[in-house]
């Protein structure tokens, strides 16, 4: 098998992200006719332009490695197991703001969205899932689509999903990673959700019923999860979180994201959820 070139990868990655030559060159402080000699081979890019051209680019961090490589230098960014004792002071802080965050439901993915942490917000959000399904290791997009997961209690089902899927679509688009594609491909070809039904069941996605008589319904900020848990109906609106500059491969595919209630209602029952 042939080993691709630095040139070779760089122009793939330019061509990913519909960038010119030109257009890179006068980003990277370089000339458009320096970076052809570098796609085409005639030049050796020094460590420091590889490293440029790939921020410019937006290289994901194992990538970056990848291109320094094949350019003949050695990696950058090391590649430290979460479960690493240098790791210690990452996991307390990440303990600390999942625990700080309870009632409310959040958790912490890898780039496969593995679950490598997770709150009892989202331990209560799991209740009654078949045991085959919380044997480690979780994957959460796995247990939010799958049929017999979190997929038949999410009211709003057919929006959620698409929303996941698109996400993971942009994240393909973002970085070479073929087991992210395997598991959209997997999540994808599970049964999608049925047409809802008109009539007064239906989930209202233009805001929340708060739910104490004589108050007005609370208007959504961002595409809600509508789920179930033991006969309540739970909004929630979620944001992503990942760390800023990272100089691990580890640490720069972790993401925390958190589930903010999206109406007075829920944060009530949870509230009255907590020891």
């Amino acid at each position: 098998m042939t080993t691709a070139s630095v040139g070779m990868l760089l122009r793939t990655w330019r061509e990913r992200r519909g960038i010119s030559q030109l257009e890179l060159a006068g980003r990277a402080d370089s000339s458009s006719r320096h970076i052809s000699f570098v796609e085409n081979g005639r030049s050796r890019p020094s460590e420091e332009m590889v490293l440029r051209l790939a921020d410019h680019l937006d290289v994901p961090v194992r990538d970056r490695n990848a291109l320094l490589l094949a350019a003949g230098y050695a990696p950058r960014y090391a590649h430290t197991p979460l479960d690493a004792p240098a790791m210690g002071a990452l996991r307390a802080g990440m303990e600390q703001l999942l625990t700080g965050y309870e009632p409310y439901p959040a958790l912490v993915v890898d780039g496969t969205y593995t679950v490598v942490a997770a709150n009892r917000g989202i331990a209560m959000l799991l209740d009654g899932m078949p045991e085959d399904l919380l044997e480690p290791p979780l994957n959460a997009m796995r247990l939010t689509l799958h049929p017999r997961g979190l997929a038949p209690r999410i009211r709003n089902l057919r929006q959620w999903r698409g929303h996941l899927l698109a996400q993971m679509e942009r994240q393909i688009a973002l970085a070479r990673s073929e087991p992210l594609r395997a598991l959209y491909e997997e999540v994808a070809a599970y049964p999608p959700p049925p047409e809802p039904e008109p009539g007064p069941g239906a989930p209202r996605l233009g805001g929340a019923d708060c739910g104490e008589a004589g108050e007005e319904p609370v208007p959504y900020i961002a595409l809600p999860l509508l789920i179930e848990h033991d006969g309540h109906l739970l909004s929630f609106v979620s944001s992503i979180s990942t760390f800023n500059t990272p100089l691990d491969v580890t640490v720069a595919e972790l993401a925390i994201e958190t589930f903010l209630p999206a109406d007075p209602a829920t944060v009530k029952y949870l509230r009255s959820l907590a020891p």
